[in-house]
């Protein structure tokens, strides 16, 4: 493996054995099928797909909570199977929605625990809690017990423990999952500041939220049903599309839609219904602008009403629904 290389894989897969009851003989599902990938060190690389897609398998081969089927993978210099205690003195993982820690404990007393783990010595450990609770807003939470936090402030404990290892290798799965607005921000900051002051720090990111891998990841891979579709940065996936036209079209409409007609228009590339209460949405990507006038004939022959109709530059939302047939909050 490459010393500029943190994290790299080659041909992994994984598959699951599962029954229904005693009586069936196992099936398998296929989650991880012949993936490669290779991040940098000091890359911010980020993993997106829907819910099934492997990304939690390839993260628990990556942090040795499970084996590959087949293939191999290196984590800060060491194969994760032949040398896992060597691959988790350089790593840390953060995942959203979790509840770590100790309810009776303190949050100081669970981040010092986490440390002791680690090997890291009281003062240091002490220095560092401080440092991090205060970046993160948790400061004056300190002396509270973890059970009293509200779900935003316990997932801020969570990523200060994520990060007061200071890990060569940092994996965030979900990590604002559950929080609010002004909470999920603090942490992207924090995120890129913890970046930014470490050349050979690398952070692996998994995400639901497209705004938040547009703006930290270096590169993103878009993952489906346990194969990688797509890695580049997302300026260049963005490029993918900027010969076809993108259109957001918002109308009046029945709850019972029906997708295909639209979908079946020649020229029509991808077609993707919301539907929320009163408001219908199609997202539909052309292959030129021409291809405009068969939509709005469609939508006329419906009797379906146009209330706003808008073309758009491409997105990575918009690469993602290419790829995997779906906005990502949909699947």
């Amino acid at each position: 493996m490459n010393n500029s290389v943190a994290i790299e894989t080659t041909n992994l897969g994984r598959i699951y054995k599962i029954r229904n009851n005693k009586k069936e003989k196992f099936k398998e599902l296929l989650a991880l099928t012949n993936v490669d990938l290779k991040i940098n060190k000091g890359e911010l690389f980020g993993l997106l797909g829907p819910n099934g897609a492997g990304k939690t398998t390839l993260i628990k081969i990556l942090t040795t909570l499970l084996s590959p089927t087949k293939g191999n993978a290196v984590v800060a210099g060491f194969d994760v199977e032949k040398y896992p205690d060597e691959v988790r003195k350089r790593i840390n993982m953060v995942s959203g929605g979790e509840t770590s820690g100790y309810g009776l404990l303190t949050v100081r007393e669970n981040l010092w625990m986490f440390a002791q783990f680690y090997g890291i010595e009281n003062l240091e450990a002490n220095t560092r809690i401080k440092q991090l609770a205060e970046i993160v807003g948790i400061s004056d939470r300190l002396n509270t017990k973890s059970s009293d936090l509200s779900t935003g402030l316990r997932q801020k404990m969570n990523i200060v423990r994520g990060f007061l290892t200071d890990p060569q290798v940092l994996f965030l799965d979900e990590p604002t999952l559950g929080l609010d607005v002004g909470a999920s921000r603090d942490v992207r900051t924090f995120i890129k500041s913890w970046m930014d002051n470490g050349n050979d720090r690398t952070l692996l990111l998994t995400t639901h939220y497209m705004v938040e891998a547009e703006e930290l990841c270096d590169r993103v891979a878009i993952i489906n049903q346990g194969k990688v579709l797509a890695c580049d940065t997302p300026a260049n996936l963005k490029k993918t599309l900027q010969k076809e036209a993108i259109f957001h079209i918002n109308l009046n409409a029945p709850s019972g839609l029906e997708v295909k007609s639209f979908e079946n228009l020649p020229g029509v590339k991808n077609c993707v219904l919301t539907q929320k209460q009163d408001e219908t949405n199609l997202d539909m990507i052309l292959e030129d602008d021409s291809i405009l006038s068969n939509v709005i004939t469609e939508t006329s022959r419906q009797s379906l009403r146009i209330n706003r109709l808008e073309k758009r530059e491409p997105s990575l939302e918009d690469v993602f629904i290419k790829l995997v047939g779906q906005r990502i909050e949909q699947v």
